[in-house]
């Protein structure tokens, strides 16, 4: 699967970030009973944090491209994590988005669609998921968007 996932990602035009280092006391990620589990990742756009509030400072498209540089980084620590390939991946089976907003802010969904429907256009139906969105008031570093993931993959 590995080719096939990183020229899925040449493709659309995207690149891979360098795996960003913990900036606390976790390791980014952890693999247990068949599943990699995938530290919170925060919103990269362009190798610079987006930072700031959906519905105050940050627009719907600007949490959209926050989400989709959340999941790049997904897909650079399951990369590093599974030793630079992307073979072991069976599927994305869950990803957490919080996303920092304003209380009347209600489109946390859309804002999660960025690194969901990212999943999609790399893994195929092996990148469909389970997902929550969630508003909070704030998030590490200030950043707009945060996003965790939880992967299937086969033995080593």
């Amino acid at each position: 699967m590995t080719d096939a996932v990183s020229a899925r990602i040449a493709e659309l035009g995207l690149t891979l970030p360098e795996p960003a280092a913990p900036v606390a006391a976790y390791v980014p990620t952890v693999e247990a009973n068949g599943l990699l589990h995938v530290s919170g990742q925060v919103s990269f756009v362009d190798g610079k944090l987006l930072k700031g509030r959906l519905g105050e400072d940050v627009t719907l498209e600007q949490g959209v491209l926050a989400a989709q540089g959340c999941g790049l980084m997904i897909l650079a620590q399951v990369k590093a994590a599974l030793g630079g390939s992307f073979d072991r991946v069976e599927r994305i089976v869950k990803l957490g988005a919080f996303v920092n907003s304003v209380p009347d802010f209600t489109d946390q969904p859309k804002v999660a669609n960025g690194a969901s429907e990212l999943m999609v256009a790399v893994f195929g139906e092996a990148g469909r998921h389970a997902r929550s969105a969630v508003g909070v008031p704030t998030l590490p570093l200030g950043v707009a968007v945060e996003i965790d993931a939880v992967v299937a993959v086969r033995p080593a």
